[in-house]
């Protein structure tokens, strides 16, 4: 029984857009029927709030199929008689795919009783699926219980736990944080926790300007929480006394409306005219941060530095993708990425081969750099 992460986007004709996740995969799944065994893999797919076709795993089956050149027999259901029939149905070596265990809602409940019959259909537990990890759903948490000593990580989440372990534990210094996205409360407790163990805090994104405004800069029209100015203050003053250098962007690239096409220019980061938005960092930050990054020896990196998906305000996140390259290319650094816009913009700009480990999970991840036990981990551990 294996818990994959196979929620990966579709188009409108059921093509599969993206089969980045399918692939991490693949080394597992490899293991399993190469060894004889028969690979029963679970999996939702997307939010379905009742069962939609378009969340039918059964679109997923003739590519799997391509891609490890196994037979792959399809269960409509994961449980009952369609699961049960399809395993019956399979020959050592051959890949068992059962359908969106969320079509049931005690998937996300965590039932134990679903998890139970779950269970019941195999004979060793392998999670692999990183990106649910914390999660305490029935087949990512809960069915681990059922199988005594037989239960272990996959190749995937074991590679994921070790790359971040390597990251947050390491002696090398100096240790990089990049930190962007649009919102200071989405990562505060990541900022809170990395305080405590790096050299550097490299902020971006929308989440820069909630910073300058605590500071009493002029930000425009650039987005800010402004319930979160006091908590800013107190992460700057933290950084201080913890002699960590928490870097702000000191200008920014930006434009009065949020297009591609609305014309750009730069501006002072605490000094934006009221007509204006922040959208990227600009020319003189993109200068220090591609420093301090180049001269690391560990990196993180968890979020954007600007509206990357528009082509005119993606330089301060290309710059910094790059960087991490040349860091880990050329002065040999450790450099980790995750969070699923970071992912988007290295495999954006072809680089995911050049920097050490891009992690398959976004919230996952960011419970991780927060110092939380996951409970997929802690499952298996237990």
């Amino acid at each position: 029984m294996v818990r994959v992460d196979f929620n990966v986007p579709l188009t409108e004709s059921f093509e599969i857009s993206d089969d980045t996740r399918m692939r991490a995969a693949l080394p597992t799944i490899k293991k399993i029927t190469d060894d004889g065994g028969v690979a029963i893999l679970m999996s939702h797919l997307g939010r379905p709030k009742e069962r939609e076709e378009k969340f039918s795993l059964v679109h997923l089956v003739a590519h799997l199929e391509e891609l490890t050149g196994k037979t792959v027999h399809f269960a409509n259901d994961c449980m009952g008689a369609p699961a049960s029939e399809a395993v019956a149905k399979a020959q050592m070596g051959d890949i068992v795919l059962l359908n969106n265990t969320r079509y049931h809602k005690e998937e996300k409940k965590g039932d134990e009783a679903f998890a139970k019959e779950l269970a019941s259909l195999g004979d060793v537990y392998v999670n692999d699926a990183f990106g649910t990890a914390h999660r305490a759903h029935a087949s990512t948490t809960v069915m681990a219980q059922f199988f005594g000593e037989e239960k272990m990580y996959g190749f995937l989440l074991e590679n994921e736990i070790n790359s971040l372990e390597k990251a947050l534990n390491s002696d090398e210094r100096p240790f990089t944080a990049i930190i962007g996205g649009a919102k200071v409360s989405d990562k505060v407790e990541v900022i809170k926790n990395l305080l405590n163990r790096a050299d550097n805090i490299l902020v971006g994104g929308a989440m820069a300007y909630t910073f300058m405004a605590a500071k009493g800069g002029n930000v425009g029209k650039s987005l800010v929480e402004e319930d979160k100015y006091e908590l800013a203050r107190t992460l700057i003053a933290e950084a201080e006394s913890k002699g960590v250098r928490l870097l702000l962007p000191t200008d920014s690239k930006v434009a009065t409306d949020f297009n591609n096409d609305a014309p750009a220019s730069y501006q002072a980061s605490d000094a934006i005219s009221d007509e204006n938005m922040g959208l990227d960092i600009g020319a003189d930050a993109i200068k220090a941060y591609t420093e301090v990054i180049e001269q690391s020896k560990v990196v993180i990196w968890n979020g954007p530095m600007g509206v990357f998906e528009f082509e005119n305000f993606a330089h301060g996140t290309k710059a910094v993708a790059e960087a991490c390259a040349r860091a880990t290319q050329e002065s040999d650094a450790f450099t980790l990425i995750g969070g699923g816009d970071s992912v988007a913009a290295i495999n954006k700009f072809d680089l995911p081969e050049q920097v050490s480990y891009v992690s398959t999970g976004g919230g996952a991840m960011l419970e991780y750099l927060e110092g939380k036990t996951l409970p997929g981990v802690a499952a298996i551990r237990d």
